[in-house]
């Protein structure tokens, strides 16, 4: 089977089990993860799991990438905030779909390698920041959008002030090993509205001083 017909294969996988904006599934069919993936995991590169990458963090599960892009519900004009640039994986998705992104990750290595794999790529609309995650980026702040790509122990409420009104915060929540996937809305009001969408499995949001790593 070509990397082609695995990459047919897994966007049907996804559209099976729920992501069916088109947008989303077009991003992600013109993004090949494996730039993404360790050389030693490239086999399975396109199969629907989540995969170890340095730092001991890891790259999402297309379906959970897919699921939570579709859920932020990303236009061409927003601006989108991530935290957790990890792979880059998630990144080069958003970046399809948005004006610009803007991606914080505390470990510098990481973000290094990420920002070698964008630039591979050719994606010239994400700014990048090496720093503490759960603090966001309040000097770019508001932004339309915010997806949280580690789970955050608790409501994510400093991320949540760097909201627009209007404007969605996708977020795992929780501390144990199991989260919630949880979607807010930002109300006119200056409220939130928490939609709770499935159970997932995150590496934690480490909050605190950026690691040199």
């Amino acid at each position: 089977m070509t990397n082609a017909d695995r990459q047919a294969r897994l966007i049907l996988s996804l559209r099976q089990q729920g992501v069916t904006d088109p947008r989303v599934l077009k991003a992600m069919e013109s993004i090949d993860r494996a730039v993404f993936v360790h050389e030693r995991f490239l086999d399975q590169a396109w199969e629907d799991q989540a995969l170890p990458i340095d730092c001991a963090q890891t790259i999402s599960q297309p379906y959970i990438v897919g699921l939570m892009t579709q859920a932020l519900d990303v236009k061409p004009r927003h601006r989108v905030l991530e935290i957790g640039t990890g792979s880059g994986y998630q990144c080069a998705v958003l970046s399809r779909l948005a004006r610009y992104v803007y991606s914080v990750e505390r470990y510098k290595s990481l973000l290094k390698e990420a920002e070698g794999k964008l630039k591979t790529l050719r994606i010239d609309n994400v700014i990048t920041r090496h720093g503490d995650g759960g603090l966001g980026w309040p000097e770019q702040a508001p932004f339309d959008r915010i997806m949280v790509t580690a789970a955050a122990p608790g409501e994510p409420t400093d991320l949540l002030r760097q909201l627009k009104p209007g404007g969605v915060l996708v977020a795992p929540v929780g501390k144990t090993s199991v989260q919630m996937l949880n979607r807010y809305t930002a109300e006119e009001d200056g409220s939130f509205r928490r939609e709770s969408l499935i159970e997932v499995r995150f590496v934690p949001l480490v909050e605190g001083a950026a690691k040199e790593q």
